[in-house]
């Protein structure tokens, strides 16, 4: 009986001690150095293109039929739809659809922002 338990008592112990390892300042914010890191240069108008917001956007609307790493499945490969189209052309063919895409995918300025970013994608 006393194997048992100080089996238990030295499992439990190890079961919380993997699972309380994380890091005690992980609530705390990162200090603002004013790089964000996620920018990254836009197409030729110069801008930057929040490339986190982009993706999350793309995720949403757009990674059920483009695939999450963009090589397509139901709808075509976008990995380098940059070196095909422009800007507008893409943020033309989010808003009004093309084939079997159907129109408004996105709205406002996700549109753009899309646009931008898969233009980068030469």
């Amino acid at each position: 009986m006393k194997k048992w338990l100080l089996t238990m008592l030295f499992g439990t112990a190890l079961v919380l001690g993997a699972c309380g390892g994380g890091d005690d300042n992980a609530s705390e914010e990162p200090a603002d150095n004013g790089d964000t890191g996620t920018e990254e240069p836009s197409d030729s108008e110069g801008g930057a293109v929040d490339t986190a917001a982009a993706e999350d956007v793309f995720k949403s609307n757009c990674a059920s039929c483009h695939g999450a790493d963009l090589s397509g499945g139901n709808g075509p490969d976008l990995t380098q739809v940059g070196s095909k189209l422009s800007s507008d052309e893409i943020a033309d063919i989010i808003k009004n659809g093309k084939g079997s895409m159907p129109a408004g995918m996105a709205s406002g300025d996700d549109v753009q922002l899309l646009a931008d970013w898969l233009a980068q994608k030469k």
